[in-house]
C-alpha cells in the first residue's frame, strides 16, 4: 500500500473559496505539501505551505511547480474588478488553461476548477459564455482526470462589498424554503461548503471528467 502523502497546487489562494481551500488542503493528513503560486505574498504560515510569487503572464517560466498529483484552480474576477471584458476574460480563460496545460504536461493527476452556474460557451452573457468556453477547452486538454465545480451564488467573507451578495444573504431565509427539487442548485452557497466539495472529490481520486452543479457540490461538501 502506498502511503506516500500527495502533493497539491493552488491558483487563486487569495479568493473566496480558494482561501477557505488553502486551510483545508494544510489540515489535511493525505497532502504533505501545499503550493500555492501567488502574485503577491500571502500572510499564511505552515510548514507544509510553499509559496511561489509568479507573474501569470508569464506562467510557462514556472512549469517545475506543476509537478504535483493534484492541482486546484480557484481563479477569478468580476468584469467590474477586472476593468474590461478582455480583462476578465485573461483572468477566466487564458490564465485556467495556461494552468491546466501545465499540469497535464509535468503529469498531474488531477485537476479541479470552479466555473459557475449557467456556463454555457452559446450563452449571450459574457460571463456565462467565457465559464462556457473555458470548460469546453479544459476538456480538450485530455487531462487525466477534470473535475469542474458549477455553484450558485457564492457567499462567505469577502475583502470587498458585493451587492448581489450582500442583497442573497439578507434575502435567503425568505426564499431558500422555497427552492427544493430542481430549484435547489439556484440557492446560494457558502465559500467554505465548494472549498469542502473540491476536497472530498479530491479525495477519492477518481479518473474521468466531471461537472457538478451547486446542489451535488453541497451534497458533496459533506466528510466522507
Amino acid at each position: 500500500m502506498n502511503t506516500e502523502k500527495r502533493k497539491a497546487l493552488i491558483v487563486g489562494a487569495t479568493g473566496l473559496v480558494g482561501n477557505e481551500l488553502l486551510h483545508i488542503l494544510l489540515q489535511s493528513n493525505i497532502y504533505g505539501n501545499v503550493k500555492a503560486l501567488v502574485r503577491k505574498p500571502i500572510s499564511i504560515k505552515h510548514p507544509k505551505l510553499t509559496q511561489r510569487l509568479v507573474d501569470f503572464d508569464t506562467l510557462e517560466k514556472y512549469e517545475e511547480e506543476f509537478a504535483v498529483h493534484d492541482v486546484f484552480c480557484c481563479l477569478g474576477t468580476t468584469i467590474k474588478k477586472a476593468g474590461s471584458q478582455e480583462a476578465f476574460k485573461k483572468v477566466d480563460f487564458e490564465y485556467p488553461l495556461k494552468v491546466a496545460k501545465l499540469a497535464k504536461k509535468k503529469g498531474a493527476k488531477q485537476f479541479l476548477i470552479i466555473s459557475a452556474m449557467g456556463a454555457n460557451s452559446q450563452s449571450r452573457i459574457f460571463y456565462n459564455r467565457v465559464k462556457g468556453i473555458i470548460e469546453e477547452a479544459l476538456k480538450q486538454v485530455q487531462l487525466p482526470s477534470l473535475h469542474i465545480f458549477r455553484p450558485s451564488l457564492l457567499l462567505g467573507k469577502r475583502n470587498e462589498f458585493r451587492l448581489g451578495e450582500r442583497f442573497a444573504e439578507m434575502v435567503s431565509p425568505i426564499f431558500l424554503p422555497l427552492l427544493i427539487g430542481n430549484l435547489r442548485k439556484y440557492k446560494p452557497i457558502q465559500a467554505k461548503d465548494v472549498a469542502q466539495a473540491m476536497y472530498q472529490i479530491a479525495k477519492q481520486n477518481c479518473k474521468g471528467e466531471f461537472v457538478y452543479e451547486s446542489s451535488q457540490i453541497l451534497n458533496n461538501s459533506k466528510e466522507i
